[in-house]
């Protein structure tokens, strides 16, 4: 009850604050949007987004990812390793990789580099920006942004030298520490940057059979390179390097759902990417400008766990107790080349009303995996290869003086080829097609109101998986239509700044993911997941933003997710499993908010404090199991003096409970006869630090 009383109350904020509204002069937005065609103000983009801009992002760099932008409106994520490795946006998103190669939903890009694969390549330090743009991309990023994608940028070089020293201890042996420093390296000519961040934790679990605290630990190292060359007037290069290296432990579950494992063969969560990010932006004429990109990365992974969360000896041998371990070994490399001309002012088309853009685009990716697993005679191997060929465009016209028609098309051509040691050899080849139609108001510099119906897709795939019948080996493309309209207003002298997103979507051919459980001999639980096209569904929502700077001291802000989504029709391959037609879809909370303010209680020190809550959902679409709804309560008093920044932090300061993955209908437990029950992952328990930065 106090949940939703307090849900209720941060919808209530946003109504109030929105209501005070009036006109004024006002001045043009600080944060400018550059995952579009075009770089625009946050107040003049005409697309479901949320950004967090630097100010927001600076107290967050020892933080993960999926905790930062887990605090987005309709965003969630399922963590399975030692980090978030999946991200859904109004429900849409992968929740696990095992076997079988996955082809994204949401996108997510570092700096120019794709690494929707690869989640663990994201860190939080020295990053300028977050954008999160929600609904399809069709246009814009194609096959990657069905539901979405996310953009992070790190800061960029600047003609003046300058930099930041940075140092975290916590709770759980917590210590990081960073260093970024840039500016200009040959006069007019060359800009550089460089950060490096190295964050290390015993984590939060500790292993009584082993006698260990660090078997979940975090050790973590990022180096980025920025270098921008001013080869002439007209012509501009920026390169951006990367080089992450993650060699966590996981070690998350148990079976009485505590943060106390007894495994004897801990697994690892590691992540090793290296990658290249090359942009030319070419002024051919006043009439438009030649934008080249392009990028290379190799990731090398090591997914592996104990399967079966105990030691040899842990139960009676009359209870067929079992010894397993599991891992993955992954290979990935991926070149991205993106050439697009945009039209300047001066080259407007159709009576000098319409700016244009059109590009092409061509992206190839391979993945090679070596399973080694307990149950398997000898290691499973197998490779898969996609190719991805485009074209888009998109016209913004203009009908009105305040009034514009933006139309948007991409045609991709997919083309993927998969084998493995099992003489499983399939090869897929389609055309598909996403887009867009909006129209948008601009009232005033600030003041916008919006509506565009999107498509995307998402390719069909294997189930790699030699146990499923023939015909569920394969399933085909997810098709995706969605309808936004909003408002994003700046009221009372710039001091309130909103938005506001209704949201409608129906899928086609849905991608489901299920699973099946069978019982070895040994009485343990074989555990096999696939996806089916099962179903059709629709969903709708709102999303909602603001912000209010009271006065140079205070600042309020509230943010709210509400979704409704469902199975309009459902069909599952597997009929042991339970009927969801009409149920929501798994990772799909009714509601989401944040809201909390920052007060200057003197010239030098600031307290922060807000509240994030989530409401339950279902783990599976295979089972009934739900997470727990939560409320965690953060704060941060922060020391300002000269060019150093002292803060004492703490999170989820109430320690409450909650969970960031689940398992139910499932059996894993010797020691009741391996009887169905639900398993969960905790998410992070109270944590407290010192975090003290030095800017030069």
């Amino acid at each position: 009850m106090k949940i939703k009383n307090l849900t209720l109350s941060a919808c209530t904020s946003f109504i109030l604050l929105s209501s005070l509204a009036y006109a004024e002069d006002i001045t043009l937005d600080s944060i400018t949007v550059t995952s579009d065609f075009r770089d625009k103000n946050l107040s003049q983009t005409s697309n479901a987004i949320s950004v967090l801009s630097e100010d927001k992002i600076e107290e967050k760099a020892h933080q993960s990812f999926e905790n930062v932008i887990g605090q987005i409106p309709n965003v969630n994520f399922s963590t399975g390793g030692s980090r978030a490795h999946y991200i859904q946006i109004r429900g849409i998103g992968e929740r696990s990789q095992f076997i079988s190669p996955v082809n994204p939903s949401v996108g997510l890009v570092l700096d120019g580099i794709d690494v929707s694969e690869s989640a663990l390549a994201l860190t939080m330090f020295d990053v300028n920006q977050i954008e999160v743009l929600k609904g399809p991309q069709g246009t814009t990023f194609g096959s990657n942004g069905m539901a979405g994608v996310v953009s992070l940028q790190s800061n960029q070089p600047t003609k003046d030298f300058e930099g930041h020293i940075e140092t975290t201890v916590g709770n759980y042996n917590t210590k990081s520490i960073g260093l970024a420093l840039g500016g200009t390296l040959i006069e007019d000519t060359l800009l550089g940057r460089f950060s490096v961040y190295k964050n290390t934790s015993d984590g939060f679990m500790e292993n009584k059979y082993l006698g260990k605290k660090d078997t979940q630990n975090i050790d973590e190292l990022a180096l980025k390179g920025q270098l921008t060359y001013l080869a002439s007037d007209e012509h501009t290069v920026d390169i951006n390097l990367a080089h992450i290296d993650v060699d966590n432990g996981y070690d998350a579950w148990t079976f009485d759902n505590s943060y106390n494992t007894y495994s004897d063969q801990p697994g690892t969560d590691a992540q090793e990417t290296n990658a290249i990010a090359i942009k030319s932006t070419y002024q051919i004429n006043r009439k438009m400008h030649l934008i080249s990109k392009a990028s290379f990365s190799k990731s090398d992974s090591t997914y592996s766990y104990d399967e079966d969360w105990s030691y040899k000896g842990a139960f009676a041998d009359s209870l067929y107790p079992y010894s397993s371990f599991d891992e993955y070994l992954r290979k990935r490399e991926k070149v991205d080349i993106d050439l697009r001309l945009v039209s300047d002012e001066d080259g407007r088309i159709l009576n000098n009303t319409t700016d244009w853009t059109f590009g092409t685009y061509y992206k190839n990716q391979s993945e090679d995996l070596t399973r080694n697993y307990t149950y398997l005679s000898s290691p499973y191997t197998s490779s898969y290869d996609t190719e991805n060929l485009a074209i888009y465009g998109q016209l913004d016209s203009h009908i009105a003086d305040k009034l514009t028609l933006t139309t948007g098309l991409r045609v991709e051509k997919w083309e993927a080829k998969y084998s493995d040691s099992d003489s499983l050899n399939i090869d897929t080849d389609e055309v598909l097609v996403g887009g867009k139609v909006g129209l948008n108001y601009q009232e005033n510099e600030n003041d916008l109101y919006y509506v565009t119906l999107s498509k995307g897709y998402k390719p069909g795939g294997v189930n790699a998986d030699n146990s499923l019948s023939s015909n569920a080996r394969e399933f085909n493309t997810e098709h995706l239509w969605n309808l936004d309209i909003g408002k994003s207003f700046s009221n009372l002298d710039n001091k309130l700044k909103s938005r506001i997103n209704f949201f409608y979507g129906l899928r086609r051919d849905q991608q489901v993911k299920s699973s099946t459980v069978t019982v070895r001999t040994d009485g343990s639980t074989e555990f096999t997941d696939y996806l089916a096209n099962a179903a059709k569904s629709s969903y709708y929502g709102v999303e909602a933003q603001t912000d209010y700077y009271a006065d140079n001291t205070l600042h309020l802000f509230a943010s709210l997710g509400l979704l409704k989504s469902k199975f309009d029709e459902y069909e599952d391959p597997n009929p042991s499993n339970v009927d969801v037609n009409g149920r929501t879809p798994a990772q799909s909370p009714v509601y989401q908010y944040n809201v909390g303010f920052d007060y200057m209680l003197t010239n030098d020190v600031q307290f922060k404090t807000d509240v994030e809550g989530k409401d339950s959902y279902y783990f599976s679409n295979r089972h009934n199991a739900k997470s727990k709804s939560y409320a965690l309560l953060n704060a941060s008093v922060s020391y300002f003096a000269s060019d150093w920044t002292l803060t004492l932090w703490g999170k989820n300061l109430t320690d409450k409970s909650y969970q960031t993955r689940g398992f139910g209908s499932f059996g894993n437990n010797p020691g009741n006869g391996y009887a169905t029950e639900l398993y969960t992952q905790e998410g992070d328990p109270r944590t407290f630090g010192f975090t003290a930065k030095y800017y030069f």
